[in-house]
């Protein structure tokens, strides 16, 4: 298989079953943020150590690729091809739950960084919030799997409950904002 089909050239590209679609698509940035959100998961992999959440990001790496074909084939509703289900969110909540049941209670905002590990869950979480914005804008003209925003939505809550727990395991406190320049500006007016 080659990689180049020439067949994009023009600001095009095609869905399961053929249909073509313009690049800017809404569909086409949903699949193209997913798989943005991909490939920093695999950076993330490169500092995680941690087997039980190597694997539970491998595994998400696997269901965004069923994100991406959902999106292809959104279109097509009956189209034999795997999709997004329940059963995907009921995992995802179960994971958040596991692993807010061992972090300390958050009573404020927290700034993201930390470990290594930490600050790519991060930037996954806010990749994964930017991906679901793009669905709801997507979902307006567009049939979309609810699902998938469903699924999207609890891993960005994943994300961000794994950035506090990777912080946790390894003893790095968290850091509160200061909302020092605010208030220094609000005394001198």
């Amino acid at each position: 298989m080659r990689i180049y089909t020439k067949t994009g050239d023009q600001g095009k590209t095609s869905f399961y079953g053929g249909t073509r679609v313009p690049k800017d698509d809404l569909r086409i940035e949903v699949i193209g943020s997913v798989d943005e959100l991909n490939s920093i998961i695999g950076v993330t992999l490169c500092f995680t150590e941690n087997e039980k959440l190597r694997e539970l990001l491998s595994k998400i790496q696997h269901d965004l690729f069923t994100v991406g074909s959902d999106m292809a084939s959104s279109h097509l509703p009956d189209y034999d091809i795997p999709k997004i289900e329940s059963q995907h969110i009921k995992d995802l909540e179960e994971h958040i739950d596991g692993f807010t049941n061992v972090l300390s209670p958050q009573t404020s905002f927290i700034l993201p960084g930390g470990t290594i590990a930490s600050s790519f869950l991060h930037l996954c979480c806010s990749i994964t919030r930017r991906t679901e914005r793009i669905l709801v804008k997507a979902s307006t003209n567009h049939l979309i799997n609810p699902s998938v925003l469903c699924y999207v939505n609890r891993l960005s809550d994943l994300f961000y409950v794994l950035a506090r727990h990777s912080n946790n395991e390894l003893e790095v406190k968290e850091q509160q904002p200061i909302y020092k320049y605010f208030n220094e500006v609000k005394k001198n007016e």
